[in-house]
């Protein structure tokens, strides 16, 4: 099976306010068929997030991408949102994971 990737980059406001916010969306990801996530900051800026967010398909991971557009018009559901989020849809290709010797 082929997993599909939601990759979203956007600023903030501040990390502890955009968590709670993304914890919120639990409901939101559940229903839309989230598999798992990750959530990533650069080392060297501290207001900005990059989220990944795993489907089972192409079609989830759309269906879930205009949920989230909705939702970001919404100021008070994402308080610490700045800025126009990045979205691309990623299908991977190849996964490798290193063994220390």
């Amino acid at each position: 099976m082929t997993t599909t990737t939601v990759h979203i980059e956007h600023p903030i406001s501040d990390f502890v306010t955009w968590k709670a916010a993304f914890d919120r969306a639990e409901p939101l990801r559940a229903t839309s068929r989230v598999r798992g996530y990750d959530i990533h900051r650069p080392v060297d800026d501290p207001a900005y997030v990059i989220v990944r967010l795993d489907f089972d398909t192409r079609e989830d991971a759309s269906a879930f991408i205009e949920r989230l557009e909705a939702l970001w018009k919404n100021r008070e559901a994402t308080p610490a949102l700045r800025g126009t989020p990045q979205v691309r849809v990623l299908l991977r290709a190849e996964t490798s994971t290193t063994v220390p010797t």
